[in-house]
């Protein structure tokens, strides 16, 4: 016998235990059992079939009997607890509507297989060189249209150019003058640490031009365009492709790549240039603001960083800037042109975009130095 539990409205549940012979038992659910706490009543049940060797379980119905969906899910794990004790479960005394929907839960037996995860390496090796496929005919496209454009034969509008550049260039000014100026200081801080325990903080003049112009410059101004350049294109190509408004060019007989990627890609490959010098300048500045704290002298510093690095130094990092720019159009373009036709897919693009973005930059800038190494430059 369980004691009862008591509800607010003062009713109550029982299920009462009673022992017809040995190989059967009856429980009889009487009372509220809506928003019933069943625990106890399951503990219950598995401590009978435990103790005692029985065959059939009733369930009846009581006095005052009231469900929900909750005493559902009871009696469906009483179900399984009795099959897994070799015990079956007679709910015929129960209400038709829960012996329809017991019924109903029951079935579909419950799925059998191993849990363990598979892994079908050869999906995986035809989904990779699908991807490869496609990313090699995009590609191709690109250059086709580049091609077109040196011949005169391209779709694009130049006009539309001229705006692509100044979202890409003037635009981007603003961010790239806050962080470019940080990071100058950053690398100031960081290399005036080291610097002071051999009393060379001049040379930390050094460090700033030269991390500035070969490196950070380019790498970080990528990044900064890639996050806002790369997804303000895959955005803007993924809700064209939502609208159909690609469909609609390539049914007018113009090559979406002609008219709506080239222009973006060499827009960001002419901006970035420009980009990275004002970030190298911007970023000596911010060492300056820092070496003059460390009691450098202005003219110091400027003589130091004047002795700190070539043009050939400076060319190292435009030719950077020059790639990454086209990689950074490249994947925010590509991931545009391959969105789905829905708006969760416009932000799947765009995260793919910039993440695909970065990526490209730090393998590519990994590339450049080890070519730049072998060269000697």
């Amino acid at each position: 016998m369980i004691s009862p539990t008591f509800f607010p409205d003062d009713s109550h549940q029982t299920l009462k235990s009673d022992n017809d012979r040995r190989l059967s038992s009856c429980f009889e659910l009487s009372g509220d059992w809506t928003h019933a706490p069943v625990q106890p009543f399951k503990q219950q049940l598995s401590d009978v079939l435990q103790q005692e060797e029985i065959e059939v379980i009733y369930f009846a119905e009581g006095k005052g009997f009231r469900w929900d969906s909750g005493t559902m899910a009871f009696i469906l794990y009483c179900q399984r607890l009795c099959q897994s004790h070799n015990c079956t479960l007679d709910v015929r005394q129960l209400p038709d509507d829960i012996q329809s929907l017991l019924k109903l839960a029951t079935s579909v037996p419950p799925n059998q297989e191993d849990n363990k995860k598979y892994i079908d390496y050869f999906q995986v090796f035809r989904q990779s060189l699908g991807w490869i496929k496609d990313w090699l005919r995009f590609f191709g496209e690109v250059g086709l249209s580049l091609q077109n454009m040196i011949r005169g034969r391209s779709d694009a509008r130049w006009s539309d150019g001229i705006n692509f550049l100044h979202q890409a260039g003037p635009s981007a000014v603003p961010i790239v003058t806050l962080l470019s100026f940080l990071v100058g200081m950053i690398l100031a801080y960081l290399g005036t640490v080291q610097l002071r325990q051999f009393g060379a903080e001049v040379y930390v003049a050094n460090l700033v031009g030269l991390g500035m112009v070969r490196e950070m410059g380019a790498l970080m101004t990528a990044i900064i365009m890639a996050g806002r350049t790369g997804a303000s294109y895959a955005a803007q190509l993924g809700t064209m492709q939502v609208n159909e408004e690609i469909d609609a060019l390539t049914t007018l007989g113009i090559k979406p790549v002609d008219y709506l990627v080239l222009p973006r890609m060499l827009a960001l490959i002419v901006a970035m240039p420009l980009l990275v010098i004002y970030s190298n300048i911007l970023g000596m500045l911010g060492g300056a603001m820092v070496a003059v704290s460390m009691d450098i002298t202005p003219r110091m510093y400027y003589y130091q960083l004047s002795q700190a690095f070539s043009m050939m130094d400076v060319m190292t990092g435009v030719v950077k800037s020059v790639v990454f720019g086209g990689l950074i159009g490249f994947a925010g373009c590509y991931a545009g042109l391959r969105c789905g036709r829905s708006s969760a897919a416009v932000g799947q693009a765009t995260m793919a975009a910039v993440v695909t973005a970065i990526v490209y930059l730090v393998i590519a800038d990994a590339g450049l130095n080890i070519l730049y190494f072998h060269l000697g430059i």
